[in-house]
């Protein structure tokens, strides 16, 4: 089996996996890198240029690891494209607001290589897209390689309780079984149940480590850590504030809004508007009709019918009155420019009535990131286009993340007893941190930290 990681950089990138498995070949996950512009953010299609794809397979809709799809596809037009069925319902709304973003960071940014594809290729491509059940073995070899009498590897979904659609892939060969776990979440979270993953064994691991850096504390209990967000959303209402929760538009979205919809409901939060995004309001619709598929707790809850939501227009942001006890659900999660949470970040950082919660990862490098790092009365660099600013608003940090946490995925790795684990999708203390603790429960397993674009042999 070989592997090749194309994330062009070591950290939570650009996802991309490439496996050639008994003559086979599968790209799993054509993400974009968040953190870089243009094409620099791209996977290293360049290393795998010469390889006969026969499929690519996505774990999920988040751009890291879809963005780029319609680019993998102009590499490799032969090779059909694996979803689950729910990403299915997703990839298309997905990709077409990257072509929005990107074409409005051509025209405010002057980022001349966006967009990096167009409306029109996403609609000619999603023909090609195929969506399947989990747990389900799909033959994902080309059709002239099983003509040839090459019997074709299979590959099965597992719900990973990411987000809405989100799994983990098993490849399984004659001989030999890889399992990639994407993103996974190893708790419920208000929405999602739990990762299904119990039955999962294979030779070769590709694991993510994204909280490799951080300890759960003890007597952490993720009830109690609604039951203080709720206390703190009620707190700044009071006090005439309003509050902002920057969040991604496709999963924490829905999870924040359904916990301020049982929040309501039992009396601990007033009934009132909830302020979001277009597309948050998009992927919400969909989460409530497509209930009926998803592994999820509450599934007679309709977010659209719970709460007030208020669409927020184009530059209502900048504008709106921001006293009387207001609540904003907006993207981006890490506030990044030329986007409503960064836009009401600015009107909020400068008055202490406000109050900024943070409910996922936010990069340190990103304006969301700087801002969880200030201290009060601070003067710090929110972000290129907004410069200095001074934080006088409320800042605060809930743990509601949507990733398992360390000790569950060390706990993994003894479930599944692969003779390799391959980490990657974190940062080097995150893959630092499990490669040591692997090595001192696991001796026998072989660890590997894969370089971008060096083939593996396992």
């Amino acid at each position: 089996m070989r592997i090749i990681n194309i994330n062009p950089d070591t950290d939570i990138g650009a996802s991309g996996w490439f496996v050639d498995i008994e003559g086979h070949r599968l790209l799993m996950d054509a993400g974009t890198h968040p953190k870089r512009e243009g094409r620099a953010g791209l996977p290293m299609y360049s290393v795998i240029a010469n390889e006969d794809l026969d499929a690519i397979a996505i774990s999920h809709c988040h751009h890291d690891h879809v963005g780029s799809l319609p680019v993998a596809m102009r590499h490799f037009p032969k090779a059909h494209v694996l979803l689950t069925e729910l990403s299915y319902f997703l990839v298309e709304r997905v990709l077409h607001n990257s072509v929005n973003v990107m074409t409005r960071q051509r025209d405010e940014c002057g980022i001349k290589e966006y967009p990096l594809y167009s409306h029109v290729e996403v609609d000619e491509i999603a023909p090609l897209f195929q969506g399947f059940k989990f747990n389900r073995e799909i033959e994902w070899a080309a059709y002239h390689k099983s003509r040839a009498g090459m019997p074709s590897p299979t590959l099965e979904f597992f719900d990973a309780g990411h987000a809405l659609g989100s799994a983990g892939m098993l490849v399984c060969g004659e001989k030999e079984t890889l399992f990639y776990t994407g993103d996974v979440c190893f708790h419920d979270q208000t929405i999602l149940k739990s990762a299904r993953f119990e039955d999962v064994e294979a030779d070769v691991l590709i694991m993510e480590t994204t909280r490799g850096n951080r300890d759960v504390p003890p007597g952490f209990n993720r009830q109690a850590e609604i039951d203080r967000l709720a206390r703190s959303i009620d707190q700044v209402i009071q006090r005439g504030g309003s509050v902002l929760i920057p969040v991604f538009a496709l999963g924490r979205t829905q999870e924040i809004l359904a916990m301020l919809a049982l929040e309501m409901r039992a009396g601990n939060l007033r009934r009132q508007a909830i302020y979001i995004g277009g597309l948050g309001r998009v992927f919400t619709e969909i989460y409530d009709l497509e209930a009926h598929r998803a592994h999820r707790q509450h599934p007679n809850l309709r977010l659209t019918e719970a709460l007030d939501l208020q669409v927020l227009e184009k530059n209502q942001a900048e504008t709106m009155r921001l006293g009387g006890g207001r609540i904003f659900v907006v993207t981006a999660g890490m506030m990044s420019e030329n986007t409503a949470a960064h836009d009401l970040a600015l009107r909020f950082i400068g008055d202490e009535r406000h109050a900024i919660f943070f409910v996922g990862y936010a990069d340190p490098e990103t304006p969301g990131g700087r801002l969880k790092a200030a201290k009060p009365d601070q003067t710090f660099l929110f972000s290129a286009a907004a410069g200095q600013v001074t934080r006088r608003c409320q800042v605060d940090d809930f743990d509601l993340t949507a990733h398992a946490n360390r000790g569950e995925l060390l706990d993994f790795v003894g479930q599944v007893e692969p003779r390799t684990v391959l980490l990657g999708h974190g940062e080097e203390d995150s893959r630092r941190w499990f490669e040591e603790q692997i090595r001192q429960r696991y001796p026998k397993i072989k660890v590997i930290q894969p370089e971008p674009g060096k083939a593996v042999e396992v």
